[in-house]
């Protein structure tokens, strides 16, 4: 049966660090999919950012970026591979 999972970034920007709680839970509801994260925050600026390894169909990587940018003062972006 062929692999129907795709890999990809997901880009996460926190414009208010209140936000940080609902963005974790989706990402902990979405665990399954999620390969390696990354998170700086960026004081200097009032900002965080995440990178999120995802490896899942583009169903599940669509479900968590469109969680993702319902949340308060959150910017989400991602880019998958074609195959």
């Amino acid at each position: 049966m062929e692999d129907k999972n795709r890999v990809g970034v997901v880009a996460i920007v926190l414009d208010s660090i209140e936000s940080a709680p609902k963005v974790n839970e989706i990402l902990h509801d979405f665990a399954s999919i999620i390969v390696g994260r990354m998170g700086i925050p960026y004081k200097e600026k009032g900002v965080s950012v995440i990178s999120i390894i995802v490896d899942g169909t583009t169903d599940e990587i669509g479900a968590l970026t469109g969680k993702l940018g319902r949340v308060t003062n959150v910017q989400v972006k991602s880019a998958i591979t074609k195959k």
